[in-house]
């Protein structure tokens, strides 16, 4: 599979706008205060996090202020992170169209 930098920045930028969406507050809290959807929250911020200093590296390697091991790194880091989230969301909506066939 071949990324391309126009496609990662997509990626990037449609994962950004949708931990932005999401609702602050979380519905589904169990008695400790943390749910799936703080679960789900702080997954999609540290994916984020990871992204960003994916691209920050980036950019310090387009300014040769970095060292080739840590963009390979850091892109790899990324690229991985993508991909997992990419199947997460596969899963989530795979498990939402199985309750949704679900006789009542």
């Amino acid at each position: 599979m071949s990324i391309s930098i126009a496609n990662a920045a997509a990626a990037y930028a449609n994962t950004g706008r949708i931990a932005l969406q999401a609702p602050s507050s979380g519905g589904a809290t169990g008695a400790a205060g943390g749910g799936f959807a703080d679960l789900v929250a702080d997954a999609a911020e540290k994916s984020i996090g990871t992204l960003r200093q994916s691209e920050q590296v980036g950019l310090q390697a387009a300014a040769g202020k970095a060292d080739l091991t840590d963009v390979v790194t850091a892109v790899t880091n990324a690229e991985v992170t993508l991909q997992a989230v990419a199947a997460l969301r596969d899963r989530m909506i795979q498990a939402y169209q199985e309750i949704l066939r679900m006789p009542i």
